[in-house]
């Protein structure tokens, strides 16, 4: 599918332009992947240049999520809204790891994060999301616009099945089979638990709540 220029732009906020992925994405639309300058000021803050006119058009807006959490977060809203104030027609975020996901319960005297970052993003002007595996399904509710929470199962079951010999006597650890996608196979494949065999191993835990450990 070939889409108009005019109609279509992709930016790109974190990844370098020359992302083989992102190129090929570009490539398989038949698009430019459009101009943009993001950079930081003396003080830490973040500018966002478009360098290119987005009036009418459908933006994509491509973020990655980097070590550096919350600049990461204040790029996109700050592109989403340079292209609201643009009078873009659509601006559509696409977020393969949502950030702050995991903080979507009130815990203690603490607050829900999640639904925080969902009403910046929409307030900044994003009218749709695409991400993958939510932590919790219902962060969709926190958007008052169109969220597809896109599933990676199916493209890990395909590489399993096609890159692995023999993958039907094939033994897979997951921390519980409950969350593992193991048993979308439906094909035999055993599955060990490390709460249930000594046979495999595979553990997380968090010290003081910020370091996650594997």
């Amino acid at each position: 599918v070939k889409y108009e220029r005019f109609l279509l732009c992709i930016f790109n906020l974190y990844i370098a332009s020359y992302c083989f992925e992102l190129m090929f994405l570009c490539r398989r639309l038949g698009v430019e992947l459009g101009k943009v300058q993001v950079y930081q000021e003396a003080n830490r803050e973040t500018r966002v240049q478009i360098e290119e006119s987005v009036r009418s058009k459908d933006v994509f807006i491509i973020q990655t999520v980097s070590k550096d959490v919350n600049t990461t977060i204040m790029e996109l809203l700050i592109m989403v809204y340079a292209c609201r104030t643009s009078c873009a027609r659509n601006i559509i975020g696409v977020i393969p790891y949502f950030p702050y996901s995991k903080q979507c319960k009130m815990r203690k005297r603490g607050s829900i994060v999640s639904k925080l970052l969902a009403s910046m993003m929409c307030k900044a002007g994003l009218t749709h999301l695409i991400t993958m595996d939510l932590h919790q399904k219902e962060i969709q509710g926190f958007f008052n616009i169109p969220v597809d929470n896109l599933r990676a199962s199916p493209f890990l079951l395909q590489y399993i099945q096609e890159e692995i010999p023999d993958y039907r006597n094939a033994v897979i650890v997951a921390k519980s089979p409950a969350s593992g996608f193991p048993g979308f196979l439906l094909q035999g494949v055993f599955v060990v638990s490390a709460r249930e065999r000594p046979l495999a191993f595979g553990w997380r835990f968090t010290a003081d709540h910020r370091t996650v450990l594997h």
